[in-house]
């Protein structure tokens, strides 16, 4: 099988190709294609990629300048991170899988697609940090180390950290490593709206380990479901996006983007909802006053997921050191919200506008693509994960 996988022997089936008719030709890359998709293989094929086009695309509106096109096909593609490599790594939470996207001539097209880890329990979150990659499970997290020269035969999983809930519910993580080194991981509430903090202080938490997997602690509480936090490249200070609870009403709450500073501070839930609104259940004799506010309310139901702060040179100024966040889209409001990319303005750490980057995703009130994760290249563009299109798509501009 492998020697069908070798670029040499590709090279000589191709030159061979040039003297047989098309029926014969169209038969030989039918067999290739059998051959190098036996499950034992972790790339495709050891051969050029078609690019991948998706005609919904153009409905996908932008600001002037930018473009969309597919980096890569991956089912269910969710949380991402990038190796020192350029590798891109990306998580899934429906399946078992995690998977290695190469684009080695850097035209924005991912050549080759390998599954680095494989059998895990909804392994949502990745992390990379000195040539080894982090995955979480529910209840653990594993690591593969000196992963980027390994891809074709990516090592076994070690276990890095075991002391996590088994709860489902919010039980999916996602993980990355603050500007202290220490790997950050939040640690949402097993249910809509409950107290279960009171019993178990992990739960609605974004908590945090030593690089070696000692000392673990809860960083920020309060905080029922983040799926995606960022550090600012100024001031290192924890940014976070926060689904707000449901069964409330169409328009509230409102999800959340909150900044934690500092460790040891609360967000409200479940007592405290956007800031303002005093849960009916876990509420009475709570005040507002006492938990940290939202920085911004974003749209109720849209389910805020991934963020980062913009730090390249391809974009406008405009959007340097600015959030951009993926609102995955509702699924219980009588009209559905989200389903884009949002830009949230910041000014001495406030925020000073919040407004649509990127629609489409949603059309006639049907969703056709759900924006979950956001990931900057070194080359400034920006990767958007969609597990509901299994498609990662590149973002670049052009002035």
């Amino acid at each position: 099988m492998n020697r069908w996988a070798g670029s040499a022997n590709l090279r000589v089936l191709n030159l061979l190709s040039i003297r047989l008719s098309t029926k014969y030709m169209k038969t030989l890359r039918f067999v290739c294609g059998l051959l190098v998709a036996l499950p034992l293989m972790a790339v495709t094929c050891n051969r050029p990629t078609k690019k991948v086009e998706n005609p919904l695309l153009s409905s996908i509106k932008l600001p002037e300048g930018f473009e969309i096109s597919v980096f890569a096909k991956v089912d269910n593609a969710r949380s991402m991170a990038l190796g020192d490599k350029g590798t891109v790594f990306v998580g899934n939470r429906d399946g078992k899988k995690v998977y290695a996207l190469v684009d080695a001539d850097q035209d924005g097209v991912a050549e080759k697609t390998y599954i680095v880890a494989d059998n895990l329990d909804t392994p949502n979150g990745v992390a990379f940090r000195n040539g080894t990659l982090y995955i979480a499970e529910i209840s653990k997290i594993w690591k593969l180390e000196n992963i980027e020269d390994k891809l074709q035969n990516p090592p076994k999983p070690v276990l890095f950290f075991d002391k996590l809930p088994d709860k489902e519910h919010h039980g999916w993580k996602y993980l990355a490593f603050g500007p202290d080194s220490k790997l950050y991981i939040p640690i949402g509430a097993p249910c809509n709206n409950c107290n279960d903090s009171e019993k178990d202080p992990r739960f609605a938490s974004i908590s945090r380990v030593n690089e070696d997997g000692t000392g673990f602690e809860v960083f920020a509480h309060g905080v029922r479901n983040s799926v995606g936090f960022d550090w600012h490249p100024q001031t290192k200070e924890l940014w976070f996006t926060e689904n707000g609870r449901d069964m409330m009403g169409d328009d509230q709450p409102a999800d959340e983007l909150n900044r934690a500073p500092k460790a040891g501070m609360h967000f409200g839930y479940p007592y405290v909802h956007q800031g303002t609104i005093i849960d009916s259940e876990f509420g009475k004799g709570k005040n507002p006053a006492d938990y940290t506010p939202p920085v911004a309310n974003l749209h109720p139901h849209g389910a805020a997921l991934g963020m980062k702060f913009y730090t390249g040179r391809m974009f406008p100024d405009s959007y340097k050191n600015q959030v951009i966040l993926a609102e995955h889209g509702s699924w219980n409001r009588s009209k559905p919200i989200g389903y884009q990319l949002s830009v949230v303005k910041l000014k001495d750490g406030k925020s000073v506008g919040y407004s649509t980057f990127a629609s489409g995703w949603l059309k006639d009130g049907k969703a056709w693509g759900r924006p979950v994760d956001v990931l900057q290249l070194k080359d400034g563009s920006l990767l958007v994960s969609d597990d509901f299109a299994d498609l990662v798509y590149r973002i670049s501009y052009k002035s």
